[in-house]
């Protein structure tokens, strides 16, 4: 890219890029030394194990861990543990034998909710259902509420109202 643009000497790697309220972008390039300084960049110290990061992300606690380790289908013989290094699971009935730890794991990836919010193929010729984007719009508007956001708050509740009557 360019040089970083506080230091003027070392290579920008650090790319930030703010909407300001009125819709206008700024951006920055900055060099990780700076990037630090500023405060928007902190190095890790210590090596990054991808599996502890992945444990305690579907595991949660280690007391948690310890219960989930004991779990094996009876079908294919598969146990938590293996599923969660794997990354796959052995058989149909797992999906029983793992659902609290699915749905917590599906809890997490879908921003709380258990259903699917991802792209389906057009292949399927199936449109995202506006019910859908409503769901979505009623947790913005929950989290505005809790930020206090009312202005962004009246803008949701009348979208929402206009999908509603649609």
């Amino acid at each position: 890219m360019g040089l970083c643009e506080r230091c003027k000497k070392s290579q920008a790697t650090f790319h930030l890029t703010n909407l300001e309220p009125g819709g206008a972008k700024v951006e920055r390039h900055l060099c990780e030394n700076c990037a630090v300084e500023e405060g928007l960049l902190q190095i890790q110290k210590a090596p990054v194990n991808i599996n502890d990061i992945l444990g305690h992300f579907v595991a949660g606690s280690k007391s948690g861990a310890a219960k989930l380790s004991n779990l094996i289908c009876e079908e294919c013989g598969i146990s938590y543990i293996e599923f969660r290094n794997q990354g796959m699971l052995g058989c149909a009935n797992d999906y029983e034998v793992f659902r609290e730890p699915l749905a917590k794991l599906l809890e997490h990836t879908h921003d709380g909710g258990l259903h699917h919010t991802g792209k389906v193929p057009r292949s399927l010729g199936v449109q995202r259902t506006s019910q859908q984007d409503i769901r979505h719009l009623r947790r913005q508007l929950e989290e505005a509420v809790v930020a206090e956001d009312y202005e962004r708050a009246a803008e949701l509740r009348d979208r929402i109202r206009t999908m509603e009557t649609a």
